[in-house]
């Protein structure tokens, strides 16, 4: 008998998916997975935090929590303080009433409700991404109805930013248009703005009129400053106009299962805030209703709690500096083998990835011969290596350098 799916085609192979997939299946026992976005101990293994052990514990000792559904919007509290520790403590915006937050599923969830609610209620359905951006972000906004387009981020010469091209691009963008900027430690090339060219941004942004559209998945795990990250997001809120902004608690308090983060939206108005909110809530409603409870209840437990905060913040902060060091003993590692080619990319990018400047012949070559898996742009994940792998990484890079070139 025929399947009635007997028509349905194999979906195309996921970059990151397939990576993984081969990794996986690789007997060796000395093989290493570079691909994934998450933190590992120097041991290799997934960290849980220890104020998330505490705040977890208390959670479970509490009888009077229950299991109830949270309103749409998610859990209040939650909502504010993930705004606070966006915007700021003072932020005229969450003063004056015309922020809009909704937990989410966390990064991803925020970005798929706040493209939705974009494709009902902008104008303009044009919506440019960094050329290169993480790579299920064009997924998210074209399956919400947006059009993607691509303005110019990375130069592959110099391995940093194409601050010109960038600049020239959004010049020339739509009015009206959406733009996603990742507040901090860019997925995948770890190149960051500095706060003077986020400037002159803000200022192309609201003087072509385009809506930007922030994504902060890093906050406090690029330079371990919860507050430095956000100076970007802050400067846009600062200046009266209008934005949205995507959050996600997966990195910074190592929630990846959880699935927790928040969309803000900030609005000219609080008339205009009440009326964004109610129909974010018409996007939410059909697509899952209510959002999880146990991750939301994590973040709030730490964030109200001065003890907490501050023990989390150390954390972080532990980090981050052991990323900066592997950062360093990879530089160190490749600069003793005399591999050809200027690597202080490594060094000067920042936040959980690097992006190699490797090739994907050279991606291949590694996989093959020395089981270390990477995508196939060369990206990296920094957190993923320890001490003792990165001379086993720094072996591969010299062997598929001198015998590939670029």
């Amino acid at each position: 008998m025929n399947s009635i799916f007997s028509s349905v085609l194999p979906a195309p192979e996921d970059p990151i998916l397939s990576v993984y997939f081969a990794s996986r299946d690789d007997p060796s026992p000395h093989k290493l997975n570079l691909s994934g976005g998450t933190y590992r101990t120097e041991e290799g293994k997934p960290l849980v935090l220890e104020v998330v052990r505490r705040a977890e514990k208390q959670l479970a000792n509490d009888i009077s929590r229950d299991k109830e559904y949270l309103p749409l919007d998610g859990l209040a509290d939650f909502n504010k303080l993930s705004a606070k520790l966006l915007l700021g403590d003072d932020s005229p915006a969450v003063k004056e009433k015309r922020v809009v937050t909704i937990q989410c599923l966390s990064g991803t969830g925020a970005l798929r409700v706040g493209a939705e609610f974009l494709a009902k209620n902008h104008q303009q359905s044009v919506i440019y991404v960094s050329n290169p951006t993480w790579n299920n972000h064009p997924n998210i906004f074209n399956l919400a109805g947006l059009s993607v387009e691509y303005f110019r981020y990375y130069d592959p010469k110099t391995r940093g930013l194409d601050f010109k091209g960038l600049l020239e691009d959004l010049g020339a963008a739509p009015s009206g248009a959406i733009v996603v900027l990742q507040a901090c430690a860019h997925n995948p090339t770890g190149v960051d703005p500095t706060l003077e060219q986020w400037e002159h941004i803000r200022q192309v942004v609201r003087s072509k009129r385009l809506l930007p559209f922030f994504d902060i998945a890093y906050q406090g795990f690029a330079s371990g400053s919860l507050d430095k990250d956000a100076q970007a997001i802050r400067m846009f809120v600062d200046d009266g106009g209008e934005c949205l902004i995507a959050q996600s608690f997966a990195k910074n308090m190592g929630l990846y299962g959880e699935r927790i983060g928040a969309l803000t939206i900030v609005c000219e108005s609080e008339e205009v805030a009440k009326k964004v909110q109610s129909q974010v809530l018409v996007v939410v409603r059909p697509m899952y209703l209510s959002p999880p409870i146990h991750g939301a209840s994590i973040v709030t437990t730490i964030l109200k709690n001065s003890e907490m905060y501050k023990d989390w913040t150390i954390e972080l902060k532990g980090m981050v500096n052991r990323i900066l060091s592997t950062r360093q003993q990879l530089y160190e590692a490749i600069q003793a083998r005399g591999t050809p080619g200027d690597w202080s990319h490594v060094i000067k990018q920042i936040g959980m990835f690097s992006f190699t400047g490797l090739n994907e012949k050279q991606v291949r070559l590694i996989a093959k011969e020395f089981h270390i898996y990477m995508t196939f742009n060369g990206r990296i994940s920094i957190a993923g290596l320890s001490s003792k792998t990165v001379p086993q990484l720094a072996d591969a890079i010299h062997a598929a350098v001198t015998r590939i070139p670029s």
